[in-house]
């Protein structure tokens, strides 16, 4: 047997103005789960998307199950038995679940499109790997979570030999997460080679043979993850020890600034209230689907409210659309930034430019280019965006420069409410203690925060009060020094009988 069925050797791939891929050398085993490791912007993603065929790569050699590979497009990687998740979903959101998973390989009889076959052959993939989704939903009107693991059950319908998972576990709960462990654990079980991207490195435990680390578009080191620490996984990624990884710092909390009253909207938005205070940052937990998401976007005007009134700063605002919102000084960093947060097509530059352009424009109605540049480069410098130049399209950027780039353009406004929906997910370690410290300098400000987050140990170690939610309402409230994940589980657990 090949003991390799995957090698990649002396890879190197370069874009305008950034060498993304440097003389990096990989490979997988059959049967193994190999991570692949490093910061945003390291090379990974890359390198994974040169294997799959969706970008070729400048020099290096490929070898697929022993033989060598040239002028691999997705389409031949298929054929070869290699699969990718993406960690940006790659889905049509107007398609039902079954379309998307036979999408390019659909189902005929006699040339006619077979709807039925397709539906039925798509619910036994989703009822073999355990996910409870209907064949026939649309895949738009699904929740992040759930499309997923649409995208897992697309990867794997293909009956692939070598799976790359590209942060797979970034939008799902705990118990999905452990439902996906199972199933990589039956496919390793079969023969197939995993290689597997995440961000959460407490994951690795559980399921991870071998590691490798990338760093800068560089190989680094290759371990046997039983034999390796995470402080060492960490060190090699980062280049440098990560002393706290949760740096929250104490702000003396001043007067109310931000208050919701009995806020109703639609079924997972059910008589919310709360305060929120200067200098404080405000931690929503709750399971998935308990409805955080869901009111963000009802104070932001993103979905249409039945009841309630927002405060700010002792008057009633009116918030009917996001432009209402934006206008009173309360904005939103949303949960997905691809659909909801950015312009992908766009330079930097613009997609930072776009929401501002009321103070950016001159009294005829132009753009005062200087002042636009001068702005984006400022927010450039200060949220460390790793990019080539402010005209580079947001879309060649990696996750954690494009949730950055979403962050940016709204503390160009000096906004008085900032709303942070999964602002991690996706990304780093190093990149989330630079998200971690801009909330901490917003808190110094004077700005209230609102940080929603699915990840207990981050609510836990950044927030100075914490809000629960389950199944639409506000189960419970705790002070950081009382606060446990047991009581926050409690709480978030606590459906109406």
């Amino acid at each position: 047997m090949q003991e390799y069925i995957v090698e990649m050797e002396h890879i190197n791939k370069t874009f305008p103005g950034v060498k993304a891929l440097d003389d990096v050398s990989f490979n997988l085993k059959s049967g193994e789960v190999h991570a692949l490791l490093g910061e945003n912007g390291a090379g990974k993603s890359t390198l994974m998307k040169v294997l799959s065929g969706v970008y070729t790569a400048d020099s290096g050699e490929i070898k697929i199950f022993g033989d060598t590979v040239t002028e691999l497009t997705p389409k031949k990687a298929q054929q070869l038995g290699v699969a990718i998740i993406h960690q940006e979903l790659n889905l049509c959101p107007h398609l039902s679940v079954a379309e998307n998973i036979f999408l390019g390989r659909e189902i005929t009889k006699m040339g006619i499109l077979s709807s039925k076959e397709m539906s039925k052959e798509a619910k036994c993939i989703l009822d073999k790997l355990n996910i409870d989704i209907s064949p026939d939903e649309i895949v738009g009107n699904l929740p992040v979570s759930k499309q997923q693991l649409v995208e897992i059950a697309k990867a794997l319908s293909t009956n692939s030999r070598i799976l790359i998972m590209d942060e797979p576990t970034s939008a799902l709960s705990e118990k999905e997460i452990d439902d996906l462990f199972k199933i990589i654990r039956k496919l390793k079980g079969e023969g197939c080679g995993i290689i597997y991207i995440s961000h959460r490195l407490e994951e690795l435990q559980h399921i991870v043979d071998r590691v490798t680390i990338m760093r800068d578009g560089r190989y680094i080191t290759t371990m046997n993850y039983a034999e390796t620490t995470l402080q060492e996984i960490i060190s090699n990624m980062v280049g440098r020890e990560i002393k706290q990884k949760f740096p929250r710092v104490n702000v003396k909390r001043g007067g109310k600034i931000f208050e919701v009253k009995n806020l109703n909207a639609g079924r997972l938005v059910r008589n919310i209230n709360f305060e929120l205070y200067e200098g404080e940052i405000l931690g929503i937990a709750g399971l998935m689907g308990a409805g955080r998401t869901e009111t963000t976007r009802a104070i932001f005007g993103a979905e249409p409210k039945e009841s309630g009134e927002i405060i700010l700063d002792g008057k009633s605002v009116t918030i009917n659309k996001p432009i209402d919102a934006i206008n009173a000084g309360i904005v939103l960093v949303p949960e997905d930034r691809k659909r909801d947060g950015l312009c992908t097509k766009l330079s930097v530059r613009e997609n930072i430019a776009l929401p501002n352009l009321d103070f950016l424009s001159k009294s005829c109605g132009i753009v005062d280019e200087n002042e636009e540049k001068a702005i984006a480069n400022k927010m450039v410098k200060d949220l460390k965006i790793k990019l080539p130049d402010i005209d580079v399209v947001t879309d060649s950027l990696s996750g954690g420069n494009q949730q950055k780039v979403v962050v940016s353009k709204w503390l160009a406004r000096n906004s008085r409410v900032v709303i942070f929906d999964e602002p991690t997910r996706g990304i780093d370690v190093a990149a989330k203690v630079e998200i971690y410290n801009l909330m901490n300098d917003l808190k110094k400000q004077g700005i209230g925060v609102i940080f929603v987050s699915s990840e207990m140990p981050e609510i836990l170690g950044m927030s100075d009060r914490i809000l629960v939610m389950c199944n639409g309402r506000i189960t419970g409230e705790l002070d950081i020094e009382h606060a446990t994940q047991n009581m926050i589980m409690e709480y978030a657990t606590k459906f109406e009988k």
